[in-house]
């Protein structure tokens, strides 16, 4: 089976507690026998794949397939287009280059409009305006999309990951901390991309 689940703020992409304040994903009612596919940092929210599968670890974890995966981004400051234009070429951090990327403002639907509010909320500075970015990488490295939005001068502040492959959490229909075993459509409609 796989499973597609809408992890909120504040929790560990495993089973297992680190520390007893951790919360993790035992405590959302998952079948026996299912694992995370890649993680989501506990801060970040999101869409996240479980399977008791390992066929799609392997599908969707080797860097040779490739699937795209959708982040919007709330950052500090109003990216401009040379920000962007950064992130689209490989921006280069401290450890490493990430691979070229799509990167946009996103500004015809605002995704603070589509998405539930985070439970803390993100920092307001009334002196320092925000903005979303829609960003697409193929390529999932530790804490990734916040090094690269942080080395165009523009640190995130709220992170959600909205699509994997063809798959959209919007159109899901889930709630921060909900879940649904994905269809054989659903499956192929997130092989798609």
């Amino acid at each position: 089976m796989l499973i597609a689940f809408y992890k909120p703020f504040d929790v560990l992409s495993q089973f297992t507690q680190e520390l007893p304040t951790h919360r993790t994903l035992a405590e959302f009612g998952f079948p026996p026998a299912v694992y995370g596919i890649g993680r989501l940092d506990r801060d970040s929210e999101g869409l996240l794949l479980l399977s008791d599968e390992p066929r799609w670890t392997a599908r969707l974890m080797d860097p040779q397939h490739g699937h795209e995966r959708t982040y919007w981004a709330q950052v500090e400051g109003l990216m401009p287009e040379a920000a962007l234009a950064k992130l689209r070429a490989g921006v280069v951090m401290k450890d490493y280059r990430a691979q070229p990327c799509k990167a946009k403002l996103v500004t015809e639907s605002d995704p603070a409009v589509c998405l539930p509010p985070r439970d803390p909320p993100i920092r307001q500075r009334l002196s320092v305006p925000t903005s979303w970015v829609e960003l697409t990488l193929r390529e999932g490295k530790n804490r990734q999309v916040r090094k690269m939005t942080a080395a165009v001068g523009h640190p995130t502040l709220r992170l959600v990951r909205v699509r994997i492959g063809g798959l959209n959490l919007l159109e899901l229909g889930l709630a921060p901390g909900g879940w649904k075993q994905l269809s054989v459509v659903e499956e192929k409609q997130m092989l798609s991309r």
